[in-house]
């Protein structure tokens, strides 16, 4: 694979010093391409616009920002879904800050992608993860636009993946349509019900029991313990229901 800084460093040694000038300036792009991480020109535009490289790690929290964003405005249960994903994968604290200052450049949405998403695309593993974390994150909130659809599917064509294969992964944190208490039937009194508070009850109090209820019965707690498929999606769907019960009650609360 020709990558740019190669490229350039070829054609600059051809031009002064001919093949033996090309030889070694391709050998000083390389070493280039691999100080920089360039492996495409979007890379190099990139670099050009003042931004740096995002690394692995940081890959997949500016792209879980730049969805949280899509519609305008980053949600409660978006960012609890970020910090869920900061657990999942048994982030330090010098790596959650990193992994918090990647969710915010993803919300500017200024950075190009797709060089990123093809670098990983040689590994199924972390492709395969990334757009699962990146569906958890679009249905944190409960719906999905048409934005967050889009972008999820390029995200998926770059990661070598064929639209069914990203809507059929949409569908395993889809909330079901019949779910008891979740979507439109749900009421308001029966979100109060959901997070066992009262109506005087104090905003910061209600927020707390959110997040306790949310710890308690997110899937990532049965990580490891042998859960049934049947478990887990039971598990994801009270998560929701607990979202969008939150979502329900801040809205008429103004909290």
């Amino acid at each position: 694979m020709w990558w740019p800084g190669t490229l350039i460093g070829a054609g600059a040694g051809f031009a002064i010093a001919s093949i033996p000038g090309a030889l070694l300036g391709a050998l000083l792009g390389q070493v280039m391409d691999r100080h920089m991480r360039l492996q495409g020109w979007e890379d190099v535009r990139e670099r050009l616009g003042g931004r740096p490289a995002l690394r692995d790690e940081e890959l997949l929290f500016v792209l879980l920002g730049r969805l949280a964003k899509c519609d305008g405005r980053v949600a409660e249960q978006h960012i609890q879904q970020a910090r869920q994903e900061m657990v999942r994968l048994n982030l330090d604290e010098p790596a959650r800050l990193r992994a918090i200052e990647a969710f915010n450049r993803g919300k500017a949405g200024k950075d190009r992608l797709g060089a990123y998403l093809r670098r990983i695309r040689q590994q199924p593993h972390a492709a395969e993860g990334t757009m699962r974390a990146s569906w958890r994150m679009v249905w944190a909130d409960g719906r999905m636009g048409n934005k967050e659809r889009e972008l999820l599917l390029d995200w998926g064509h770059k990661l070598g993946m064929s639209r069914r294969q990203v809507q059929a992964m949409s569908q395993e944190y889809e909330p079901r349509k019949t779910a008891g208490m979740a979507g439109v039937g749900m009421t308001y009194a029966a979100a109060m019900r959901l997070l066992a508070v009262e109506a005087d009850t104090d905003g910061a109090v209600i927020k707390q029991a959110y997040r306790r209820l949310v710890s308690r019965h997110h899937p990532d707690k049965l990580a490891g313990t042998g859960a049934s498929e049947a478990q887990l999606r039971e598990a994801t769907e009270r998560t929701r229901e607990l979202h969008q019960a939150y979502a329900m009650i801040r809205k008429r609360r103004g909290i």
